[in-house]
């Protein structure tokens, strides 16, 4: 081929009568008498490529052995169809290619399954082995794009109002936040383990003690818990913390990122400001602090329909009689008079939590609260979920320590924006926004994993496989 530049296929429509060059992949091919007619594929679209006796010998004859998902480049003409040909279903089936050359660029194995249609049909075991092929249909194109303009649209928001972008690390210490760790053994220190976040907790409030005041991330959370269709071994959310803040002043900066960035990918909102009510309430109302408001004429429609859920009871028993937590131990009391009862060890189970959820079409798409900044209040937390002095001072010693150092109040929340758009995008299942999923067994797509490794390294992390007792 010459030195001509490749056009994308969306730009075709101004090219009218002009020679252009495309590249990308076959998407079905059609013989009709002498003539071949091949859908070529690029990110931007599809179009209709014409080979025939007309086109160079050797371009013709090769056109005839074209199949499916081969990557090819070609160059020809635009031309309009004819007023009955047109294809209104695409923006450019107005238009074709007369093909002048072509070059096989590689060939495609038969897939698996169809790249055509929604694939859902397809046992999930196989689309995720092949995700990179399952990713070529024009609904995960279209999910994955869309979770770009979200995050987009979201960074837009957040950055206008003064927020700075910071990453935390990925290599921690194993807390209780509600979730087992996934730990990850040191070879430089033998018997000790690091553990991946499940969120940026303690780090994000660190950011707030060295006097960053608004920080966000893009943050993956890591939790080993149950799969479910709304949960992954691994997620993103959108993490922000704030300083010098009320609850209300965080839930209406998450609120307005919200609204932003769904109404910029063309999403329908059901009522703006969002309602509020309470876990009373909710429980009272739904029996569950996660419901879907719609009705069916806004289900049928597609509307997101958005709740503040508020006023979470701090301590909940366990079925052994013992304190836990119900969302997160580094909240704060909801006011002065709850947080003399944590100080003091009493009325536990009337202590209400400034902690907040949203909810979005009966998912918990975003939770936050305003945090412990005083080191007593966090130490009384643990105190009462059993935690004895020594234990508090192993685990969370840095953070008393770094809250005694003039910590400002603050708090903050984390969107999963994942579940956000399964329900903008109508989807069942977290997999199909995100790139590489997991399947439901909790195995990575593509590559064999979870998978064993060799001797040589086990003997480097001084680890030894035992037997798995039943």
């Amino acid at each position: 081929m010459d030195n001509m530049k490749r056009i994308q296929i969306k730009d075709i429509v101004n090219q009218v009568d002009n020679s252009v060059k495309l590249a990308g992949w076959v998407h079905n091919t059609r013989f009709h008498g002498k003539i071949v007619f091949v859908d070529l594929r690029d990110e931007t679209g599809l179009t209709q490529v014409v080979f025939s006796p007309d086109s160079t010998q050797d371009c013709y004859e090769k056109s005839k052995n074209l199949r499916s998902e081969w990557v090819i480049e070609i160059e020809g003409k635009v031309k309009k169809r004819p007023e009955k040909m047109i294809n209104p279903n695409i923006e450019t089936g107005s238009f074709e290619i007369e093909a002048e050359k072509l070059n096989i660029i590689s060939q495609s194995e038969t897939p698996p399954f169809e790249i055509e249609g929604d694939g859902l049909e397809v046992n999930e075991e196989t689309r995720l082995k092949y995700r990179y092929l399952d990713l070529r249909r024009n609904r995960l194109q279209r999910n994955l794009r869309i979770r770009s303009q979200y995050v987009q649209s979201a960074r837009e928001f957040l950055f206008k109002k003064n927020f700075v972008e910071i990453e935390t690390p990925l290599f921690t210490k194993s807390t209780p936040e509600g979730s087992r760790d996934f730990v990850v053994p040191s070879r430089m220190y033998p018997g000790k383990f690091f553990a991946l976040p499940q969120s940026p907790q303690q780090y994000k409030q660190l950011l707030m003690v060295a006097g960053f005041e608004k920080y966000f991330q893009l943050a993956r959370a890591l939790r080993d818990e149950d799969l479910r269709s709304y949960r992954s071994f691994e997620h993103t959310q959108i993490d922000l913390e704030m300083s010098f803040v009320s609850r209300e002043d965080i839930m209406k900066t998450v609120e307005e990122m919200t609204v932003y960035a769904l109404e910029k990918i063309g999403a329908k909102i059901s009522q703006k400001p969002f309602p509020v009510i309470t876990y009373d309430q909710a429980m009272e109302k739904y029996q569950a602090d996660k419901f879907d408001m719609r009705n069916e004429k806004e289900k049928q429609e597609n509307v997101l329909s958005f709740c503040w859920v508020t006023d979470f009871p701090f301590f909940e028993k366990t079925k052994e009689g013992d304190w836990t937590f119900t969302h997160n131990p580094f909240s704060a009391p909801i006011n002065e008079e709850h947080e003399s009862w944590l100080l003091e060890k009493k009325n536990i189970d009337k202590i209400t939590t400034s902690q907040f959820d949203l909810v979005c079409n009966g998912l918990e798409v975003a939770g936050g609260s305003v945090r412990a900044h005083k080191p007593e209040v966090l130490e009384s937390v643990f105190s009462i979920l059993g935690y004895t002095k020594e234990k508090i001072e192993k685990d969370f010693g840095h953070m008393l320590q770094a809250l005694s150092y003039g910590a400002p109040p603050h708090g903050g929340c984390a969107q999963g924006f994942e579940r956000l758009l399964m329900a903008f995008l109508n989807e069942d299942y977290l997999r199909e926004v995100q790139a590489f999923p997991q399947t439901g067994q909790g195995r990575t797509s593509v590559m064999d994993a979870p998978s064993e490794i060799s001797q040589q390294q086990l003997e480097e992390l001084g680890l030894k496989i035992n037997e798995k007792k039943k």
